[in-house]
């Protein structure tokens, strides 16, 4: 571990985030993991998924 992990330990410990972005950064956390686990429920669409295409080229 460098040692500025530790000088932005210590800023983080005396100046803490606010309770509403505390609460912001669960909540996009817990839509991701909503996301991730529908996703493995039902599967990724097949509309979804780009369709390669020989040597690159862009379909137009």
């Amino acid at each position: 571990m460098s040692p500025i992990w530790f000088v932005r330990m210590t800023r983080w410990v005396r100046n803490p985030p606010s309770m509403g972005r505390v609460k912001m950064v669960l909540a996009i956390v817990a839509a991701c993991l909503v996301l991730y686990g529908l996703e493995r429920m039902f599967g990724w669409p097949d509309w979804l998924t780009p369709e390669r295409f020989p040597s690159g080229r862009v379909m137009r």
